[in-house]
C-alpha cells in the first residue's frame, strides 16, 4: 500500500501571517486538527501548526492571543514524504521521530497529508477485509 492511497487530499493551509485565532477558526470550521502553513517562496519549506501548539501558546500566554501570529508558533519544516513512498516505511519513521502527521508531496508540490489514524485505519480496513 503506497501512501497516495490512504492520504488525505485537499489540505487546508495558511498563511504565516494569519493571526492564532483565525488558525483556530479554520481548524474548527474545517473539523480538523492541523493546517499546512504555506511556503513564503518556491524555494521556502512547508510548515505546520497543530491543536497542540495552540493549545501550548494559550496556557503560556494565558489566553491572550490575539497579538500573537501563526509564525510565533508553528513547527518549521515540516516533515514530508513522497506519495509513491510504502505506507509500512511512513509509519516506521512517524514512529521513529515521534509524529503524528507528515505532509505528502508529488515532486514538490503539496498533494496531501498522512496522519496515524489514517495508518492505522487503513491497517484496521485490510484486517476486516480479511475476515
Amino acid at each position: 500500500m503506497l501512501v497516495k492511497d490512504i492520504m488525505i487530499p485537499n489540505v487546508v493551509t495558511i498563511s504565516a501571517f494569519a493571526s492564532v485565532r483565525e488558525a483556530m477558526r479554520k481548524m474548527r470550521e474545517h473539523n480538523i486538527k492541523s493546517l499546512v502553513v504555506d511556503k513564503g517562496n518556491e524555494h521556502d519549506a512547508y510548515g505546520l501548526v497543530t491543536y497542540k501548539d495552540i493549545l501550548k501558546t494559550i496556557v503560556a500566554e494565558e489566553g491572550d492571543i490575539d497579538l500573537l501570529n501563526v509564525y510565533d508558533i508553528y513547527t518549521k519544516p515540516a516533515l514530508i514524504v513522497s506519495r509513491e513512498l510504502d505506507v509500512k516505511y511512513v509509519a516506521k519513521f512517524m514512529v521513529n521521530m515521534g509524529l503524528h502527521r507528515v505532509l505528502v508531496t508529488n515532486a514538490n508540490a503539496l498533494v496531501g497529508i498522512i496522519t496515524m489514524n489514517d495508518i492505522v485505519g487503513a491497517i484496521l480496513e485490510m484486517a476486516n477485509g480479511d475476515q
